[in-house]
């Protein structure tokens, strides 16, 4: 017969639940039967000295059988230990009513208040319950009739041997009951532990999608920033191209002039010009490939273009941040890439504006970027490192967090990182962070080739 996991756990939980309350018990026998000596010395004073010896040695013994429990077998045996231990001082009451008084001995009530313990306070099962009862009874029968108590009154032990059954009967129920009343509790218990475990296996499954909702947002708010500097672009492109162009075309018709031919400082002037208005085209051009996106463009990732050149324009676009910055890169020969050029631009605006940010925030002198990009196994591979204060360990971990900033309040919402984190992981790389705190820190990711 197989065993259910409900029972199987419950036998378990009932064993230790034996174990220590028979532990219990026992301790309070031995007090018990050590206190008897009042009840000796009020009543038979004359065999107060062999009862002390009887109370002493059934204390030893029943200690013994406690400190059997503690043992592998002692624990799968319990309930008998148990009756073994709680038989001990019946035994001796008997032997003290066969000393005494026999039917008539007082110490008759310390069988039953025994009887009564087992089934109300002892974890005893049914029938180790029923055995105790009867075993009680024919010690006392035994105590009352055997020599010199032959003549005991009939009526007076009969009445006793019926209230000692009386007593069993009574005990047994309640341990029926008793178990039934553990086995509902446990039962109940096991319930409430399911219904725990399944409310946390909700709770992880709401987190989860309490993370994805906030990975999600942070897409929808880059998504709408995208598209608001996307209008700005088109509004810089319609209403700058043209002027931009017509002073272009003025200051190379000035150019063109025999008096600014003549005149050097004139002609730097004009020269200034036309390189500030190409500066505006730069930035008009490279708002546009930054914002403007079709639909779809991050699932593709199927364009080709130049890293150099996107990496041009994120330095253009933050230009105004890195003034007193000295920015130096290594860039192989070739450094045509597969992938969204808008979204890789994005990256690298967000990872050059935080280092720009944590060397002014610390005050680093003489604040350095160094951009270094190599072909490594068939791919591009880019680091951006600072001479800032670096990351704290605890931090490093936790910089790709959505959310998660060391700013102050107002100052960002720790989405930059995570939406970076989210771009290269589309294009089949890794951003990864390292740093050593109060030196450097460097964030590297990888391309894929243009086919």
């Amino acid at each position: 017969m197989t065993t259910s996991p409900l029972h199987a756990g419950y036998q378990s939980e009932l064993a230790d639940f034996r174990v220590n309350f028979s532990r219990g018990g026992a301790l309070t026998a031995i007090a018990l039967v050590l206190l008897g000596v009042g009840l000796d010395y009020a009543q038979y004073p004359q065999y107060q000295m062999s009862f002390a010896v009887a109370r002493l040695v059934v204390s030893l013994l029943i200690g013994g059988i406690v400190a059997l429990l503690d043992t592998g077998i002692g624990r799968r045996l319990t309930p008998w230990l148990t009756l073994s231990w709680l038989l001990l001082p019946q035994i001796m009451i008997s032997w003290m009513i066969w000393r005494t008084d026999g039917v008539l001995s007082p110490y008759y009530m310390g069988l039953n208040l025994a009887i009564f313990a087992s089934g109300i306070a002892l974890p005893f099962g049914l029938w180790q319950n029923l055995v105790f009862g009867v075993l009680s009874c024919v010690l006392y029968l035994l105590a009352c009739l055997m020599p010199p108590h032959n003549g005991a009154p009939l009526g007076t032990l009969t009445v006793n041997v019926l209230l000692l059954l009386f007593a069993a009967a009574a005990s047994a129920v309640y341990t029926f009951f008793n178990e039934r009343v553990r086995f509902m509790l446990f039962r109940l218990k096991a319930e409430v532990s399911e219904k725990n475990a399944e409310v946390s296996a909700k709770n992880a499954e709401l987190e989860v999608i309490n993370r994805q909702l906030l990975d999600i947002k942070g897409q929808l708010l880059q998504q709408e920033k995208m598209a608001a500097i996307g209008t700005l672009a088109a509004g810089l492109l319609h209403e700058v191209n043209n002027p931009v162009n017509f002073c272009l075309m003025a200051i190379e018709v000035a150019l063109e002039e025999p008096i600014s031919k003549t005149e050097p400082t004139l002609n730097e002037c004009l020269v200034d010009a036309r390189q500030g208005m190409q500066r505006i085209q730069h930035i008009v051009s490279d708002l546009k490939t930054f914002a403007y996106r079709k639909p779809g463009a991050e699932a593709e990732l199927g364009t080709p273009f130049l890293f150099e050149k996107a990496l041009d324009s994120a330095i253009r676009l933050v230009g105004h941040e890195l003034r007193g910055v000295t920015v130096t890169r290594d860039l192989p020969a070739d450094t045509l890439v597969q992938g969204d050029e808008a979204a890789i631009i994005g990256v690298l605006i967000n990872l050059l504006s935080n280092a720009v940010l944590a060397m002014r925030k610390a005050g680093t002198p003489g604040p350095s970027i160094h951009i270094n990009v190599e072909w490594t196994e068939e791919r591009l591979h880019v680091t951006v490192k600072d001479n800032g204060p670096g990351i704290k360990p605890e931090n490093l971990a936790r910089v790709f967090e959505p959310f998660f900033t060391t700013r102050e309040v107002g100052q960002g919402l720790g989405l930059g990182l995570s939406i970076s984190y989210a771009v290269i992981e589309r294009h089949g790389g890794l951003l990864f962070a390292e740093s050593e705190l109060g030196s450097w820190a460097s964030f590297s990711f990888d391309l894929s080739p243009a086919p």
